[in-house]
């Protein structure tokens, strides 16, 4: 198998690696733990994996449930896995869910293995989700449903622009009909600082390989006391032969979740998330700067709102490098070589009409050496960069 080694090699800008990057620690946990089972060792009695109390899985769960400002957490296999669990906890067949209209499409399919409706809320002109939108599709809903929906699900950024949406006018929305609220952390959670409670919402999802410093695939489902006696519901069932019972294995969870190598390297990486959220400040400083000087190039353009809030960024490019590439003789991978040339990677090969990006994690001086490469390559080809 070829050796990947773009993290070693490149600057990587791919925004769905850039906060996933494994710390070092996560690193040797990986290899320390990464035959199968290794973690189940000491799974004794009550045998479910976030019991365990050597290593100190049991005790991460609670500094995890803390991490995000809830009561109890879970380790899940990706934030699909933890949108999954709420609507198959709380949606039946024909009940509703208002969700963004610009949320992620996991979130959908969820609501569609439930039986559930969908309802969209719309973004403003500004590419915004308010809570008076939430508000208005809530009561859409219940018009055309004959009753409310049974949760909303809630981008704080969504995927696509990492546009900053509003979160507190949406749970403010919510809980003047008493509707539960899902947080996406999948941006969030892990790179800035998340606190459930404050926010008023019942349950919090991120995502371990986007943001977590973590391995794929790995995430975390945290709710409060009220929201874990549904989702974190114990099995019920008996077999009608044979008798049997389960224990206190967690349906949802289908008896345990992460287990080996992916859950010791969250473990390992906690440490660093701890510490890295108090400097998001920084972080989007360094995302502005390079947006600042990317827009130097004539034709160049931003997608997402500005000043950006957020690390991901959103470009158009269709009037400076696409109208290169439409003359060149490698098309749109001039860009892509130019780019390798300087040790710089994550753009998908070809692309120079529309790409996300990010700066996430990139150290002040790799933020200025990447915008410097921009503006040499508008150059190189005689754009006009002001």
């Amino acid at each position: 198998m070829e050796t990947r080694s773009r993290e070693e090699l490149y600057i990587n800008v791919q925004p769905i690696q850039a906060a996933g990057r494994l710390t070092a620690d996560a690193m040797k946990a990986m290899i320390s733990y990464g035959d199968g089972y290794s973690v189940c060792d000491f799974c004794l009695k009550p045998f479910r994996l976030d019991k365990i109390k050597k290593p100190a899985i049991e005790e991460f769960h609670f500094e995890l449930a803390k991490f995000v400002g809830m009561d109890e957490a879970r380790t899940v296999p990706g934030a699909r896995r933890g949108f999954q669990a709420v609507v198959s906890s709380l949606v039946n067949k024909g009940d509703s869910v208002v969700l963004q209209a610009v949320g992620h499409y996991t979130e959908f399919l969820a609501i569609e293995q439930a039986g559930g409706i969908a309802h969209e809320v719309p973004i403003n002109t500004s590419g915004i989700t308010t809570g008076d939108a939430v508000a208005q599709t809530i009561e859409k809903a219940r018009k055309k449903d004959g009753k409310l929906p049974k949760l909303v699900i809630f981008d704080h950024f969504d995927y696509t622009n990492a546009n900053e949406h509003d979160i507190k006018g949406a749970v403010k929305a919510a809980k003047e009909f008493g509707i539960p609220v899902l947080y996406n952390g999948a941006y969030t959670v892990g790179i800035k600082p998340v606190d459930g409670k404050a926010l008023g919402v019942d349950f919090v999802v991120g995502s371990g390989h986007k943001s977590m410093a973590s391995p794929a695939p790995s995430g975390v489902l945290a709710t409060t006391k009220e929201g874990a006696k549904k989702v974190f519901r114990t099995t019920k069932i008996e077999g009608d032969v044979s008798g049997r019972k389960f224990g206190i294995k967690e349906v949802e969870m289908l008896g345990c979740t992460l287990m080996g190598a992916n859950i010791v390297a969250m473990m390992a990486s906690l440490p660093t998330l701890r510490e890295r959220v108090k400097h998001w400040d920084a972080e989007v400083k360094n995302s502005n700067y390079f947006v600042n000087e990317f827009l130097r190039v004539d034709g160049n353009k931003v997608v997402s709102e500005c000043p950006r809030k957020h690390c991901l960024t959103k470009v158009d490019c269709t009037e400076s490098f696409d109208k290169i590439a439409q003359k060149h003789k490698d098309h749109g991978y001039f860009f892509t070589h130019e780019l390798d040339s300087r040790g710089i990677t994550g753009i998908f090969p070809g692309a120079t009409r529309s790409f996300k990006m990010s700066t996430y994690g990139l150290t002040e001086s790799q933020v200025k050496y990447l915008a410097e490469a921009f503006v040499e390559i508008a150059r190189k080809h005689s754009l006009e960069v002001h």
